[in-house]
């Protein structure tokens, strides 16, 4: 009988795994039709069932935003500034980076900053438990806590990639997860004394009344050409750009685009422009934190383990720095990496000649420290820097909080020199 229980348990494992890979497969293939990456027959037949969709979607998303722009539905103001980062595409126009540097600025400038998140693919409450609750009439729990500004309360599996990431890298800044960010936003007023609320990936929420939208655009993405979801990577029609009051062109080569800039300026003649880019900083050995200058990866066999929206883009980055790609893994945006996926990853990568193991700052929350890989695992720190004037995304933040300029002053006499808050 224990016999004949052991195998039914392990048969159950072996048909768990296999229909984990087969949904990872599934959700890579979906995101390469998103992203027109590619264009054999099985991606065409996607790409014409979903375009349809797409109109209904598009019908969806403006209705919304009309119901609450005429009062339909409410969206709540807390009584304090709410800064919201956010962008019209699905994933990897680098918001992680743009709030981490808006909260470490703030921060500097003497403001007690939360961040607010969703927590996309964090772990939540079982789906009975929830159930149970709203049949009690329970009231909701208290948002799930990060980090208070003095140290971490969640793993990266409970709070979700992205919100750990920033909660490590901003000492002093609390970061909470909750789907409802007006019931989180009042939790960080209550306890944290919160003065400036921080909006990560806010743009579609519109319960919480925002008052400052810095909009992310990726330049490398013709955003004209593409479609709105379920066909393409627009959350948004481009019309809703009027509402950004700063417009952030990200990954950046520095050469202007005329016709991009006109096309903007069709829809939002107020808001300023700024173009930036994403600037490799050095790596890191996942293992104890030891840093390596970016020369260190010159000439170099590496392999990419990678669960980002735009693997491509990263893939680039190391191949500029002089490192040779001897083999890639590509899992979807957020992957939980498991045991499974590290040994069959390390498996393959002992197959080529290797001398060490690349992955990003995002997905390595994610990988246990201790996992026994055949080469030194890595991370690439990886900073936002603002193209033509440094201090352009500083200026416009004093506009939309004068109180700063009075807390910098106030910091630099306390140290008696001058402080530079550029974002470089």
């Amino acid at each position: 009988m224990l016999r004949t229980l052991r195998r039914i348990r392990y048969s159950l494992q072996r048909q768990k795994k296999r229909w984990s890979c087969r949904l990872e497969r599934w959700e890579v293939f979906i995101s390469d039709v998103l992203y027109d990456r590619r264009h054999d027959r099985k991606a065409k037949c996607l790409a014409a069932f979903l375009y349809p969709l797409s109109f209904l979607f598009h019908w969806i998303v403006a209705w919304r935003l009309w119901l609450y722009q005429h009062r339909y539905y409410y969206s709540t103001t807390l009584g304090c500034p709410v800064i919201v980062v956010g962008n019209l595409t699905v994933g990897g126009t680098g918001k992680t980076p743009i709030t981490e540097h808006i909260a470490r600025f703030l921060h500097a400038n003497g403001r007690r900053v939360t961040i607010l998140s969703r927590g996309y693919k964090s772990r939540q409450e079982p789906f009975l438990s929830r159930c149970w609750q709203w049949l009690r009439r329970q009231s909701p729990k208290i948002p799930r806590v990060v980090s208070d500004g003095k140290q971490l309360h969640c793993s990266a599996i409970d709070a979700g990639d992205e919100p750990y990431m920033l909660a490590q890298n901003l000492p002093g800044v609390s970061v909470l997860v909750d789907k409802n960010r007006v019931m989180a936003g009042q939790y960080a007023i209550r306890r944290f004394k919160s003065d400036v609320l921080l909006l990560d990936d806010g743009m579609q929420y519109l319960p919480l009344k925002g008052h400052f939208y810095c909009i992310l655009i990726d330049k490398t993405q013709n955003i004209d050409q593409q479609y709105l979801l379920p066909r393409g990577i627009l959350r948004e029609p481009l019309q809703h750009i009027r509402r950004a009051s700063c417009i952030l062109l990200t990954k950046s080569d520095g050469c202007p685009d005329e016709a991009l800039y006109r096309r903007l300026r069709a829809y939002n003649s107020h808001a300023p422009i700024m173009e930036c880019c994403h600037r490799p900083k050095y790596f890191v050995r996942h293992s104890d934190g030891h840093q390596e200058w970016l020369q260190w990866i010159v000439g170099k066999h590496v392999a990419i383990l990678s669960g980002i929206a735009r693997p491509d883009s990263f893939e680039h980055f190391l191949r500029e720095l002089g490192a040779h790609i001897t083999y890639h893994q590509r899992f979807s945006d957020h992957h939980p990496f498991t045991q499974d996926d590290l040994e069959r990853f390390d498996r393959c990568a002992r197959l080529h000649p290797i001398d060490a193991i690349i992955t990003t700052e995002k997905d390595s929350v994610r990988i246990r420290k201790d996992f026994p890989f055949t080469a030194p695992l890595y991370y690439l720190r990886i900073e936002i820097a603002i193209l033509g004037d440094a201090q352009a995304l500083e200026k416009v933040l004093y506009d939309f909080l004068p109180s700063l300029r009075l807390s910098s002053e106030k910091i630099a006499q306390d140290s008696g020199s001058k402080i530079n808050f550029s974002l470089l």
